[in-house]
């Protein structure tokens, strides 16, 4: 063959596989998801408002539909704003994975349960799930019910006592840190079988490390898709401090596993690293690395998430006396002066729907926890490519005008069916769903009410004489409210 020939035959393959690489393009182009173009690099992240991410991308899918697709720096990004669709999709393997977020990954390095993915989160999560049913937050026996209904009990009596006695000024109290205090010590009796004083020095740094961390680890802030930004001074000094604030963390970890602790997570976890080296089988992913990582994240993920929601509930029915006083009527009427127990959740219907609704109109994670597309993958008809980062937006949901009238009114009468129960709503999802459903959705249900219920019934929520009350929040990993004062005043 004579080298024109071949040259010929090169310039049409080359044609050829052009043309295929275009016609395909193209297919898929046709299938992606409608959304914004962007800019190079950068893609959308200069028209987020860094402050309120979730209502920027709400006015997206407003815009374009509730499947809208994006770029984020160089991360193509899909929003689902359909809860029929969030559904579907998070219940697919395919899409149970964790977007390659810059932040989260390279502090988490893939340990632990947030960030982990495939065969090491399965393993981690049905061990943790057994953990959780053990220490009883199923039901399985009166024993454990008892042992966790009681560990309930003492620390919404110590937070009822801190919030009355701090708050008896008339200039009233911001109970996020007593709340915090109370709440935390909870998870860390599960967690680690450890409770802390309130003015101990390490509870009180780790407490300023959760504070700090939720803040500065916002799952749509630049430097999760742009990974260069590292080097400004600003980024350098914020990955140093959550880095040198994890190292730490383990340390003080790994010192409560040297005590006698049982009855909570880390001797589970020890107890299972013993077993299998007693039966000579492999450790699997139980080391210590693994170790540090869950243990952090469930009592992080157990203590934000379910302290922010009672912030905002008891910061709503200041906000709202009537509602309050149609839950404290209901206490009163059902139980007669009875003590809040966890038995009572279904004859207080009220007060559930209070919750559900401060869950709704105050999503804590109001971007939802992104899902990594490990495979190809379709969502409303869409194409969704290997490698995407998928984006329930629990705001657009929670506060679509569609479903819900008037969505920016609290009204927990939403949650109350016409015979009076408790009615949940398909278009609601505070703890998302699928095969990374969170695992804590038990223990946060139990938290909320006896600590929601305790307080309304022997407190009254009052907002300090001329107090304007800002419900915008403020946004990271989770929504929470702005600095705020409350006065707790005694019912009897």
């Amino acid at each position: 063959m004579s080298s024109y020939a071949e040259f010929v035959i090169g310039i049409c393959v080359t044609l050829g596989f052009c043309l295929f690489v275009f016609l395909t393009n193209r297919k898929q182009g046709r299938r992606l998801p409608p959304g914004p173009r962007g800019v190079p690099i950068l893609g959308f992240l200069p028209w987020i408002k860094p402050d309120a991410p979730h209502e920027t991308l709400t006015g997206l899918v407003r815009k374009y539909g509730p499947v809208c697709g994006l770029k984020l720096g160089s991360l193509y990004t899909v929003l689902v704003a359909d809860h029929r669709l969030v559904s579907q999709a998070l219940g697919r393997s395919e899409l149970s994975g964790r977007a390659p977020l810059y932040v989260t990954h390279g502090i988490m390095q893939g340990y632990g349960l947030i960030c982990a993915e495939g065969d090491l989160w399965r393993e981690q999560r049905r061990f943790a799930v057994g953990c959780l049913r053990n220490l009883g937050m199923v039901k399985l026996g009166i024993k454990k019910k008892i042992k966790m209904e009681t560990r309930l009990q003492t620390a919404v009596d110590e937070s009822i006592a801190k919030l009355l006695t701090r708050s008896n000024d008339g200039v009233g109290v911001d109970p996020h840190h007593t709340l915090l205090h109370c709440m935390g010590n909870v998870m860390n009796s599960i967690v680690f079988g450890k409770v802390f004083e309130e003015d101990d020095k390490t509870w009180k740094w780790l407490q300023s490390l959760q504070e700090d961390g939720v803040k500065h680890i916002g799952i749509a802030g630049p430097l999760n898709f742009l990974p260069f930004l590292r080097w400004l001074p600003r980024y350098k000094k914020m990955m140093r401090f959550l880095i040198e604030g994890k190292v730490k963390t383990h340390e003080i970890y790994a010192g409560m596993s040297r005590e006698d602790n049982t009855e909570c997570v880390l001797s589970a976890f020890d107890e299972e690293v013993e077993r299998r080296r007693e039966n000579g089988e492999p450790n699997g992913h139980f080391d210590q690395p693994q170790k540090m990582h869950l243990l952090a994240d469930l009592f992080g993920a157990g203590t934000d998430t379910t302290l922010t929601t009672l912030r905002w509930l008891l910061l709503f029915l200041a906000v709202h006396p009537q509602e309050q006083k149609n839950i404290h009527d209901e206490i009163t009427t059902v139980l007669k002066g009875k003590t809040i127990e966890l038995e009572d959740r279904k004859v207080l219907p009220y007060l559930e729907a209070a919750i559900a609704e401060t869950q709704r109109i105050r999503s804590v994670v109001p971007i939802g926890i992104p899902h990594g597309a490990l495979e190809d993958s379709e969502i409303g008809g869409y194409l969704i490519p290997k490698g995407s980062m998928v984006v329930p937006l629990q705001w657009a949901i929670h506060m679509d005008p569609e479903y819900w009238e008037n969505p920016d009114d609290f009204k927990p009468s939403r949650f109350i069916s016409k015979d009076g129960s408790f009615a949940k709503r398909d278009n609601f999802l505070p703890f998302q769903s699928g095969k990374r459903v969170c695992l804590g959705i038990e223990l946060a249900g139990m938290m909320l009410f006896i600590f929601a219920g305790r307080i309304l019934q022997d407190c009254k929520i009052s907002l300090p004489p001329d107090v304007t009350v800002e419900l915008s929040g403020d946004c990271g990993i989770t929504l929470t409210p702005k600095p705020h004062r409350l006065i707790f005043t005694p019912r009897h």
